[in-house]
């Protein structure tokens, strides 16, 4: 599925040499298409009884392309860029689709609360629609009952108070193996990427596939997934011209570019993955055996008889594997980046972290420390600000017709929550809304301020129905993770490396990485017992 996060100008490249080949049938499909939009004008530009709908406003259109030339290699900037001159609620036409864009925290008080139940649809795109088996997941289903007793489920099985107590004891160990590996790094130079991905993946792993995760016959598939997990980022990020034009045309052009080939390639190695785990997961029931969320999972395919199968279970782990290993991981560096740039930042938190843990022959930071950290806990709040992992928030879809800023937005309209450009809002966040400044929640009228959904300024993780169910999830073993970082180590730049020279330019996709990866040098503090 497209999320605005691909790279267009190479997409562009291909999708221009097909078009000069093809150009007549091309043009055919398009105009054929484009007749049959002016035909239901009526339920556009029209209400019922002839009177012009009052539409946001919205930058000029090309014909066919619409405003998709505007939006760049990283559309979360493009989109914010063209806020700036046309408004918070600003009207687009993406290829033949009609998009709102939201920029401000009003507008999106509007669009995920005031008028969320108007709000609160997914569109239907081709890489959703393929990878989450026929929108048989959470993340991208339409509103709709199936969902709702979805994401009921989604919340019991993997968020209830045993499955956050069994991810509790999986953070631990996992961060028991992270200082580990860092420490053996004897003081050189680390990607730091790669070892935070690493402890992600071994926390969602044990948390989902229990005992199973890590087995012998399961590891040398493991890798081998961490590989088709990218590439199924990829194609739900990557442009699809179905997702833009939703018709033959579009089709075509996904068949021609490869784009419909990949699709079905990444889908196939998923498959043959969830495959050998759901069967494991019933020989392991066989024999008994902790139970973990696929066993529950697989309870309830067993009591449905055909109302709950295979394709159901498949369609909720593509939610488990590719939401929560990204995002989290994607927060901790950007964290890192921001603190590495200011070493008074960085020795604030350090100094509050091992003042809270208080007895030096004291291993690692513990779970009873974790209320003490209030300076971590702002650090990772003004890291979500600044860098939300998903900086467009996944696209939702109006249900019926719905006022929005006092703007008259069609149904079936596509809507995108910038939550990237909330988070840097001069309106919200005063002239140094761009400066890294954990302080700001502090004290004054931002020190109450938090990203659990009743505040709009910043909303890394949405809010209102389509919120992200794993939030209380990922900012825990974010905020655990870090404070063991900083407690078990001290953290320099590699030599000769100033900290005005680390980059802090991103890489466009689905979630939005550092473009330059972190390469930090570790180094065990000395007064954390065996650290």
């Amino acid at each position: 599925m497209a999320i605005l996060g691909c790279s267009l100008p190479q997409q562009w490249q291909q999708l221009m040499t097909l078009l000069l080949v093809l150009v007549v049938p091309m043009l055919l499909l398009l105009f054929l298409a484009a007749t049959r939009r002016r035909r239901s004008r009526r339920s556009w530009g029209m209400l019922k009884g002839g009177r012009r709908l009052h539409l946001p406003p919205g930058p000029p259109r090309l014909p066919i392309l619409g405003n998709l030339h505007q939006l760049g290699a990283l559309p979360h900037r493009s989109l914010r860029d063209l806020a700036r001159r046309h408004g918070p609620a600003m009207l687009l036409r993406l290829g033949s689709v009609p998009t709102l864009v939201v920029s401000s925290a009003e507008a999106a008080r509007e669009v995920m609360k005031a008028r969320d139940v108007d709000c609160c649809s997914r569109p239907d795109t081709a890489g959703a629609r393929r990878l989450s088996y026929g929108h048989k997941d959470v993340a991208f289903a339409p509103y709709s009952d199936y969902w709702r007793e979805m994401r009921k489920l989604f919340v019991v099985e993997l968020l209830s108070a045993r499955r956050v107590e069994a991810s509790r004891h999986a953070r631990e160990a996992e961060v028991e193996k992270l200082i580990a590996r860092l420490g053996r790094a004897g003081g050189t130079p680390v990607f730091l990427e790669d070892h935070i991905f690493a402890l992600m993946d071994g926390v969602v792993g044990t948390v989902a596939l229990g005992n199973i995760y890590g087995a012998e016959q399961l590891a040398h598939r493991w890798k081998r997934f961490h590989d088709v997990l990218d590439e199924a980022m990829r194609a739900k990020a990557g442009f699809s011209a179905e997702d833009y034009y939703p018709n033959a045309a579009g089709r075509l052009v996904d068949r021609l570019t490869g784009a419909a080939a990949r699709r079905e390639r990444v889908f196939r190695d998923l498959d043959a993955f969830f495959d050998v785990i759901i069967d494991q997961h019933l020989d392991k029931q066989k024999g008994g055996g902790a139970p973990d969320l696929i066993d529950a999972l697989v309870a309830l395919m067993k009591e449905r008889q055909g109302g709950f199968t295979r394709d159901n279970i498949k369609g909720l782990l593509s939610n488990v594997f590719t939401a929560s290993v990204d995002t989290s991981s994607v927060t901790m560096v950007w964290a890192m980046a921001e603190l590495i740039r200011r070493p008074a930042m960085l020795r604030k938190v350090q100094e509050e972290i091992r003042a809270a843990v208080g007895d030096p022959k004291q291993e690692r930071v513990q779970a009873d420390d974790m209320p003490k950290l209030r300076y971590l806990k702002m650090v990772v709040k003004e890291t979500l600000r600044l860098h939300p992992a998903v900086p467009l928030l996944l696209p939702r879809e109006t249900l019926r017709p719905v006022a929005i800023c006092g703007y008259d937005v069609p149904a079936r309209t596509r809507v995108l929550v910038n939550a990237w450009a909330i988070g840097r809002d001069p309106a919200s966040w005063g002239d140094d809304a761009e400066e890294f400044d954990p302080g700001r929640f502090e004290s004054g009228n931002k020190d109450d301020v938090g990203f659990g959904g009743a505040h709009f300024e910043l909303v890394p993780f949405g809010a209102g129905r389509r919120m992200c169910p794993g939030m209380a999830m990922g900012a825990a073993t974010v905020e655990f993770t870090l404070a063991n970082l900083l407690y078990c180590f001290d953290w320099e730049l590699p030599e000769g490396m100033a900290p005005e020279d680390v980059s802090m330019e991103e890489a466009g996709g689905l979630t939005v990485h550092k473009k330059t990866p972190l390469l930090l040098v570790p180094t065990r503090y000395k007064s954390a017992g065996r650290c």
